[in-house]
């Protein structure tokens, strides 16, 4: 009976280990398709920059063909850009071209690769500054791109704010001749190559740009992520509590089933042995009554009387006990008041009560009516007051309490006694099991079969000041 179970929660466990993994991977496969689509957008922009950068070259070459070039060799002959006036003329064609495009410097070398021109005049001259892609230009009519950062890319997605100069993009352009003299346009691969043009742009702001869009896409991504990782684990979580709750369900009518097969054989063996047991006590009860009438009987024999009546009185209670439980009466529906039954329970214990100097304190009023058998809950009231009434020691009291609550008639008895073992609890209930030495360990669980048998409910627990509560909740007549 107990394999069914361990398949259960084993199947469980399996779901959720397949649940987790299905949500590592849609986070991971988010992540990454967001850094897919972040990239795209980030090359996406860059290639935008390098078409901007291209018709910047593209315009300066016209211009300083148009605007410098030509009007130069007309009026010399020849181009000279150490002569100072043809110098400043190419600076102010440069510089109307590109005020306001936030290039960040400019050069253009000859053909020996060397500095003719540079919005730094310091850079004249210098021989050094050219690189690969100059070559690339003067050679093969050639122009690239170059990004240069102070900052690695992966680095900077964690800054705030990137510093100036951060990203730079650096364009080499070969610079051509748009036409010969006395000659149409020519075609760009025609085109004579009069040295090569490097323009070099801060676009550190539009790289922050993308960035933040970067940012935008890997947090959106990953927040429908977690949104869609909150919604399984809701899932996954009620699931388990549903199938924890089913689990519970089934093992309690696995309990109750193995329980009711018990006591059917034990009611069986039980009421086989009732009759040979009950009739010989019957016996010895009746003959140890009617010698102890006799008054010619010295004391000891009186005592030994007294002695054989009393556990003939106990042993037959201990095998109707038995009997109760093993065969339990289906109750009746009569309309009674609890309140009665409770005041015949406390009624029938006055005397003994009284002895032990144990007071009552009766918190409920007529009127409790519920729909039950009256002989079975007065056995319930009874048990639970003689219970409570066996664990106060010396002086006490025992307090009943009854309001309607809703649909149920709720009774409180509370004991002043030692109250309930916190490590035996669960075990209360459990028929044959006492925590006393002369116990049959029936009383409770007779009591609860009784409630149940009503369509109510038997709750355990001690109060904050000491002793126990046994709450009852019945339903009421509607």
């Amino acid at each position: 009976m107990n394999q069914k179970p361990v398949t259960d929660l084993s199947s469980l466990g399996f779901a959720k280990f397949l649940s987790w993994t299905s949500l590592v991977l849609i986070l991971v496969s988010s992540l990454i398709m967001s850094v897919v689509i972040s990239n795209s957008a980030r090359t996406s922009l860059l290639l935008k920059q390098q078409d901007f950068a291209t018709l910047l070259a593209e315009n300066l070459n016209h211009q300083i063909f148009r605007r410098f070039t030509l009007p130069t060799i007309i009026g010399y002959g020849r181009i000279a850009l150490r002569n100072e006036e043809q110098y400043q003329r190419l600076d102010q064609v440069v510089q109307s071209t590109i005020h306001g495009l936030h290039v960040k410097s400019l050069r253009i070398y000859d053909f020996n690769s060397v500095v003719a021109y540079s919005s730094d005049r310091s850079d004249l001259g210098d021989k050094d500054m050219a690189g690969m892609a100059v070559g690339r230009a003067l050679n093969g009519n050639m122009h690239s791109f170059e990004i240069q950062s102070s900052i690695s890319p992966i680095l900077a997605m964690f800054h705030l704010t990137l510093p100036p100069d951060s990203f730079m993009l650096r364009t080499t352009y070969p610079l051509r001749a748009e036409q010969r003299l006395g000659r149409d346009a020519l075609d760009e691969k025609d085109q004579q190559v009069m040295g090569v043009l490097e323009i070099t742009q801060d676009i550190t702001a539009d790289y922050g740009t993308v960035i933040r869009l970067q940012w935008l896409i890997i947090c959106t991504t990953m927040a429908s992520s977690v949104l869609l990782f909150l919604l399984l684990v809701t899932f996954i979580r009620r699931s388990e509590r549903a199938i924890a709750d089913r689990m519970q369900e089934k093992e309690r009518l696995e309990r109750e089933l193995h329980q009711s097969e018990k006591l059917a054989s034990m009611g069986r063996v039980v009421s086989s042995i009732a009759h040979e047991i009950r009739n010989p006590l019957g016996i010895i009860s009746s003959s140890a009554e009617l010698l102890l009438r006799r008054p010619n009987a010295d004391a000891l024999t009186q005592k030994i009387l007294t002695a054989i009546h009393d556990e003939a009185r106990r042993l037959s209670k201990t095998v109707h006990d038995f009997l109760d439980y093993a065969r339990p009466k289906s109750p009746s529906k009569n309309s009674l008041d609890v309140a009665q039954v409770l005041d015949q329970a406390l009624g029938f214990l006055e005397n003994e009560l009284s002895q032990r100097e144990v007071r009552v304190e009766r918190l409920y009023e007529p009127g409790l009516r519920v729909l039950g058998d009256k002989d079975l809950l007065y056995r319930a009231f009874y048990n639970i007051i003689s219970n409570g009434l066996q664990a106060i020691k010396g002086e006490g009291r025992i307090s009943i309490a009854g309001i309607r609550e809703g649909g149920h008639v709720i009774l409180t008895f509370h004991d002043s006694g030692c109250g309930f073992d916190l490590t035996n609890m669960d075990k209360m209930l459990d028929p044959f099991f006492t925590t006393k030495d002369d116990g049959t360990g029936l009383g409770l669980a007779i009591v609860n079969s009784i409630i149940t048998s009503h369509g109510g409910e038997l709750l355990l627990s001690n109060a904050d000041d000491g002793g126990a509560i046994v709450r009852l909740r019945l339903p009421a007549e509607m």
